[in-house]
């Protein structure tokens, strides 16, 4: 039994889901064409990957849901963040998908300078809270740079000023890091080009600046946005190339003026920071050379007179070998006279020295008796060291008697015992296992039939040729070949033919094949 739907009795005109969202949002679009927001931002997570930028605006009793696409985020002049108070220019409109109503904006500028002094003090707070300002940590610039490195627009005035400066001063080698220096994305670049001029090797094809100088000229607060970003300020003070900031005048300030090594008031006083006057370099080394070249002419001027004064106190060099000459005179003439006198010696001596048979016998008898002195202490000798071994071999041999000899060899004999009688039982226990499943792996195949026996019995033949081997297929058979048919209980000679059969010869017994032994180690087959 079905239910009756009863009628509606009301004249409102019905419309779909579609068209009240529709005619929502035309309503909404024409009323509010084009309106200006003030609020501050809520739940903004930066840009998606589509590049569009979702986010809030709220205030302390209503929140309003925004949207920035992709081509207005590129011109914005600042970066949103999370909780700045803002005034947002657009209009507003509604998503159908979610019922929602949003604004979707043209333009966002901030609230004031306030909200951003706000921003940006608390910002200083915290990286001073971090050490990033700390002045300890500041490096000192080199004297003379061969090096310097520029990170700011290679369009503006900017940087013709600092290399004005720099050839004017002392020209060296400038590497321009190109950069935006105005815009969301101006302290992201500028970080980057920091990064990258630290991580350029010392000796590379690009060489590795001596000092950096990140530059830009005046403007307001919104306009120097970007260089009091977070992520710039680490990298400057991350740097290990010491860095110069100049950014805007003298009046302004920013994030960067703080974690940089030095501050300089203009673009063009970095350049004057960064290298000095060549100029009066040259001239101060110049002023160098003459005084040195001076002290060294006085200097060689006072041991000249020195050496001189030295001089004539010291006697000369006739004085000082007179002496020494008479001397060795005297020792040449004494030398003369003692050679004479020693030959004259040694002749005396030798005259009186008479070689005859008598004195060579009595040399002969002494060295006789010396030798036999001396064969007689090393016979004694000999004879007290085998004295000595053979005592020593005596003892060693009463401690070597045949008892503890003989009781090694009964333990090592019961040991041998011990061991033969567990390879006995080892090998009987094998033997025990292999036997049972011999006899389990027998009655199995008895049972499924699968032996080469039960598969003859019922009643089944194997051909086997000449040699013995096993037939398999009848291409393999020839005319006139000898065969052999096996049966189960006897074989029977054949001869193969092409089509008649050729006379078998009576079947010969044969005796059943007698079942092998169960505890043997044969084929199961």
């Amino acid at each position: 039994m079905s239910e009756t739907v009863p009628e509606s009795r009301s004249n409102a005109a019905e419309f779909t889901v579609s068209e009240i969202s529709g005619a929502l949002k035309r309503t909404v679009e024409d009323v509010f064409g084009n309106v200006r927001v003030r609020g501050e931002i809520s739940g903004y997570r930066g840009p998606h990957t589509s590049g569009h930028a979702y986010f809030a605006l709220k205030d302390d009793r209503a929140r309003l849901e925004a949207v920035i696409w992709k081509g207005t985020m590129s011109r914005l002049k600042f970066r949103p963040e999370e909780g700045m108070e803002v005034v947002a220019s657009g209009k507003l409109t509604t998503y159908p998908g979610s019922s929602k109503y949003q604004i979707v904006i043209d333009n966002l500028e901030p609230a004031g300078a306030g909200a951003l002094m706000a921003l940006l003090e608390e910002r200083k707070r915290r990286l001073a809270a971090e050490g990033l300002f700390d002045p300890a940590a500041k490096r000192r610039l080199p004297y003379m740079p061969s090096v310097i490195g520029v990170i700011t627009s290679p369009t503006g005035a900017v940087i013709r000023d600092i290399l004005h400066r720099i050839r004017d001063r002392f020209p060296l080698h400038v590497i321009v890091w190109p950069v935006r220096v105005q815009g969301e994305t101006s302290g992201a670049e500028a970080a980057a080009a920091v990064a990258g001029f630290n991580a350029l090797p010392q000796d590379g094809a690009i060489r590795r600046p001596d000092v950096l100088i990140v530059a830009r000229g005046g403007g307001s607060l919104e306009d120097l946005w970007g260089f009091n970003d977070e992520a710039l300020s680490r990298a400057v003070a991350a740097s290990q190339i010491p860095v110069i900031s100049a950014v805007g005048h003298e009046t302004d300030w920013t994030l960067i003026d703080l974690a940089a090594d030095v501050r300089a008031p203009t673009p063009t006083g970095a350049a004057e920071m960064a290298v000095p006057v060549r100029a009066e370099l040259e001239a101060t080394v110049a002023a160098l050379a003459s005084r040195l070249q001076a002290c060294m002419s006085r200097r060689l001027e006072r041991d000249r007179q020195a050496i001189r004064a030295a001089a004539r106190a010291l006697p000369s060099p006739d004085q000082l070998l007179g002496l020494k000459r008479r001397r060795f005179d005297e020792a040449e003439s004494r030398l003369q006279r003692a050679l004479e006198v020693g030959v004259e010696r040694k002749k005396a001596r030798l005259a009186a020295i008479r070689l005859t048979p008598a004195a060579l016998s009595r040399r002969m008898n002494e060295a006789r008796l010396l030798i036999g002195r001396d064969m007689a202490r090393a016979q004694a000798a000999y004879f007290a060291v085998v004295r000595e071994r053979r005592m020593r071999l005596g003892r060693a041999a009463g401690r070597l008697t045949p008892a503890p000899i003989l009781r090694r060899q009964r333990l090592q004999a019961d040991m041998l015992a011990a061991l033969s009688r567990r390879g006995d039982q080892a090998i009987s226990v094998r033997l025990d296992r292999l036997r049972a499943r011999l006899i389990q792996a027998d009655r199995l195949l008895t049972t499924l039939k699968l032996s080469e026996q039960a598969i003859l019995e019922r009643g089944y033949a194997l051909v086997l040729d000449e040699q013995g081997a096993l037939v398999r297929r009848a291409a393999d058979i020839r005319p006139g070949q000898n065969l052999e048919l096996r049966f189960a209980d006897g074989a029977a000679k054949a001869v193969a033919g092409s089509g008649e059969a050729a006379p078998a010869e009576p079947a010969r017994a044969r005796p059943a094949p007698k079942p092998k032994d169960p505890g043997g180690q044969g084929s199961l087959f």
